[in-house]
């Protein structure tokens, strides 16, 4: 559809008026709308917060109801004047999948546009049998959780250890498994899941999927840290709102800070690393050290980032969640006047498979993955 420039009124919301982005103002709209969840927003509201007029608005969010992605979500009160039609996101209307590779497991999950699961599978995997298991596992995964009745997935979000490189989609030297450095792991990928239909597929760490899963509404930090307890020990930056990767997606090696000098022999080939201390007290059951020694190495990555949330996650953790929360926050706390101000801890809500998901839906909504 043609807009004259008509449409445009000025104003700072991002809105562009220009026939060849007419999906990048569906995409504005559609994040507006899933930012408001099911009490939706007005047409004047979106206009406002766009800078598109309010008959470039109506246009767009007709053609989006057409095509089933927005609804009504019923009246506004009235000021005065006829009441306010409130549009809504229909998280049904579309889905994406995440699939979390860790060293001995995977888990998929299928989920709608709101990024709730709908759908999740799973079981044991050996990482380190190599590349072609592990892809025929991805695959299995997806063709468990995705819809052979409904349209195919936006995207495939996948998240493994790293380190990665996230723009090539090619697997670095896994500490542990150095078969896999070099592995074109997401173009092997594409080419088994993208038939008959091409579907996009993101390749991330997974740290960074944590980092990215969607957060609690009333946790709106936009400078925070995930770190993740399982087979290994990672962290996930979000620094102003955005994953950080660095220059060559090598950040959130958090693991391997040393903690200790000649202390035990890591898996990295580094001595005293947080990962080996952590994750032998987890092996001899003495959580409340491993706790804080996640603690000690939270606290360098705030006092070194100034981020405000810190949140917890991976299999150990959910193991024991009070030790691990209440342990680093007795460490943060213990070192808060060095440290400035007290970020807050918590839990992560979602897991590394969701956040896997959020990645692949970011495009659709005018995010970069």
């Amino acid at each position: 559809m043609n807009r004259g420039s008509g449409d445009w009124q000025g104003g700072g919301g991002g809105g562009v008026n220009l026939p060849a982005l007419r999906g990048h103002n569906e995409a504005l709209l559609l994040e507006l709308l899933r930012g408001a969840g099911p009490a939706g927003l007005g047409r004047s509201e979106l206009a406002a917060r766009t800078g598109l007029t309010p008959q470039a608005v109506s246009k767009i969010t007709a053609r989006l109801g057409a095509e089933g992605l927005v609804g009504e979500a019923g009246r506004a009160p009235s000021t005065g004047g006829k009441p306010r039609t409130l549009l809504r996101l229909v998280p049904q209307a579309r889905h994406a999948v995440g699939v979390h590779v860790d060293r001995d497991e995977i888990r998929a999950v299928r989920v709608d546009l709101a990024g709730v699961v709908v759908a999740e599978s799973g079981g044991p995997l050996d990482f380190g049998a190599g590349p072609e298991v592990v892809v025929e596992a991805v695959v299995r995964e997806v063709a468990r959780v995705s819809d052979p009745a409904g349209p195919p997935p936006l995207g495939i979000g996948v998240a493994a250890p790293g380190p990665l490189d996230h723009r090539t989609g090619v697997m670095g030297r896994v500490t542990g498994f150095p078969g896999w450095e070099g592995f074109p792991l997401r173009e092997a990928l594409e080419g088994r899941l993208g038939v008959p239909v091409p579907v996009p597929v993101v390749l991330d760490k997974d740290t960074n999927a944590g980092v990215a899963a969607p957060r609690d509404p009333a946790s709106p930090a936009s400078t925070s840290v995930y770190l993740h307890v399982g087979t290994g020990l990672g962290a996930g930056l979000r620094l102003g709102g955005e994953v950080y990767r660095g220059v060559r997606s090598g950040a959130g090696e958090f693991g391997h800070q040393v903690l200790r000098l000649d202390g035990p022999l890591c898996r990295c080939g580094g001595r005293g690393c947080a990962e080996v201390l952590c994750l032998e007290a987890v092996a001899r059951g003495d959580l409340a050290e491993a706790a804080r020694i996640l603690g000690e190495g939270a606290a360098n990555l705030v006092a070194l980032l100034d981020v405000d949330q810190v949140l917890l996650g991976g299999r150990v953790v959910g193991a024991a969640p009070e030790v691990f929360v209440e342990g680093v926050r007795a460490v943060l706390g213990a070192r808060g006047r060095a440290l400035g101000a007290e970020p807050v801890v918590g839990l992560a809500v979602r897991g590394v498979a969701e956040g896997a998901a959020e990645l692949a839906l970011r495009p659709f909504f005018g995010r970069p993955t």
